[in-house]
């Protein structure tokens, strides 16, 4: 059955999105599997034990849709893996890749690892972190769908052209593999985008806009049925 490509795209983001959990739950934060084991908690006196030391968890509170609780525990794990205070991008593929041992993840990895880092000095720390993973888990749809298009859009110019479809695509036919079943065509990178565009560029002008991309998600049963899927992982 042919996929419709925002369903495509929506679904890619969202795979990308269950990887994240499937990461911080079962090898980069393996915390989030213990949301619930009192020995877990740390206290705040314990955040000035790491090199990077994160805002107050009560101003992340107000920033983000997690308990002091919750972040407590996303704060241990995340101490706990990176006792630095900060994931780096090549640490970041390195972790990915092996979701995706039958591929290559690098590029893909490299788009979404920019998409966590919103102060764009080439590291994530756990600010960053659970800002990011609020919106993902707990935002609303628009707060999602904005996530989603700011990945999309790699110059961060407001806009999705055709090329960074493409290469978003083509990332992710790379992370897939070669021996994914049923086999994938050559073709299927352009033949997604070419429909992504068909149904997302409302007036033709080649490039896709902030507005057209969440008029044309909310529009789409399949897209928002998905949105949905991740809201009870923490």
């Amino acid at each position: 059955t042919k996929i419709e490509s925002t369903q495509f795209s929506l679904c890619l983001f969202l795979s990308k999105v269950s990887v994240i959990s499937g990461t911080l739950k079962e090898k980069l934060f393996p915390f989030c599997l213990h949301s619930s084991d009192a020995g877990s908690i740390v206290e705040d006196g314990e955040l000035s034990t790491v090199c990077y030391r994160p805002e107050g968890l009560d101003r992340l509170v107000q920033q983000t849709k997690f308990s002091k609780k919750e972040l407590q525990v996303l704060y241990r794990g995340f101490k706990n893996e990176c006792p630095s205070g900060v994931v780096n991008e090549e640490t970041f593929k390195s972790i990915y890749s092996q979701f995706f041992p039958q591929g290559d993840s690098s590029m893909y990895a490299h788009f979404l690892f920019e998409a966590f880092d919103t102060q764009n000095n080439g590291s994530v720390n756990f600010e960053d972190f659970v800002i990011s993973l609020s919106i993902i888990l707990r935002g609303s749809i628009t707060d999602k769908l904005n996530w989603a298009f700011n990945l999309y859009d790699i110059n961060k110019d407001g806009c999705i052209t055709r090329e960074e479809m493409t290469e978003i695509m083509h990332s992710i036919y790379d992370m897939m593999g070669k021996y994914t079943y049923p086999h994938m065509k050559d073709s299927a990178p352009k033949e997604h985008v070419d429909s992504f565009f068909q149904k997302m560029d409302k007036n033709n002008d080649g490039v896709v806009t902030m507005d057209e991309f969440l008029e044309t998600c909310q529009k789409d049963g399949n897209i928002m049925q998905s949105m949905h899927m991740f809201d009870n992982v923490i």
